[in-house]
């Protein structure tokens, strides 16, 4: 069996008819969507893709999962019960599952978006809300890579967390990092990777490299085989689903 490789996100890609919403979770506007699928992992219930609608509003629900989203064109408006958070293209936030919120976008909205479909019946701890992610926030100081891990010295790294689930597998924050490199490894988590500052290369187990540079948007699944090398200052948003099993 072969293993994963790491998937560029194209935030233009041509996209699928999906299923329409019903009436009981549409209120008003279309009810049409497109999607593509860039990864499943079905046993654990999270998905990776891009996603397009048109002008709609929903009906108040308990948001029924747990997702990050990154606005690639338009405005969403999440209406919460005393205030209102107006997202706009180039912005990322998180909406977790249990929310008690209503869904508005006065226009065409496509997203990038990982959603983990929580089966554990566990709830989020409180007070619950919509979460801006703010590519600029102060970090504070995180424990790098291990030194035996490492072909370079050991690098200063950074980092602010946003969100962790109730399942405590799903964090999503801010990193950043002094260039470093490391070994091969056969990477043991899923995750997303948006980059803010700086580039890096992953290299595979058979000698195949990947660039990404700041503005690019990658999934790395668990198992994939990658070397990393980062010249310079780095900084991402992650989006990390660690495994308990």
């Amino acid at each position: 069996m072969s293993k994963p490789s790491i998937i560029p996100v194209n935030p233009a890609a041509p996209l699928e008819d999906w299923p329409p919403f019903t009436a009981a979770e549409i209120a008003s506007g279309a009810r049409a969507q497109k999607g593509l699928m860039l990864f499943e992992d079905k046993a654990r219930g999270l998905s990776v893709g891009v996603w397009e609608m048109e002008a709609n509003e929903s009906h108040w629900m308990d948001y029924p999962v747990n997702e990050f989203m990154t606005v690639l064109d338009g405005e969403v408006v999440i209406e919460e019960e005393g205030r209102k958070v107006s997202v706009k293209a180039g912005e990322s936030f998180i909406l977790p599952k249990g929310l008690r919120c209503r869904w508005t976008q006065p226009g065409r909205v496509r997203k990038i978006f990982v959603i983990f479909d929580d089966p554990s019946g566990l709830r989020n701890a409180g007070p619950l809300q919509t979460l801006k992610i703010d590519p600029n926030a102060k970090l504070a100081p995180s424990t790098p890579p291990s030194a035996d891990m490492l072909l370079s010295p050991v690098p200063v790294q950074h980092t602010k967390d946003y969100f962790g689930d109730a399942t405590g597998q799903l964090s999503i924050g801010v990193w950043d990092t002094t260039g470093y490199r490391r070994k091969l490894i056969d990477f043991p988590r899923h995750e997303l990777m948006h980059l803010l500052e700086g580039s890096v290369t992953f290299t595979d187990d058979a000698g195949r490299s990947q660039t990404f540079e700041a503005g690019d948007t990658f999934f790395v699944p668990l198992g994939t085989p990658n070397a990393w090398t980062s010249e310079v200052y780095l900084r991402k948003i992650f989006v990390i689903f660690q495994p308990k099993a």
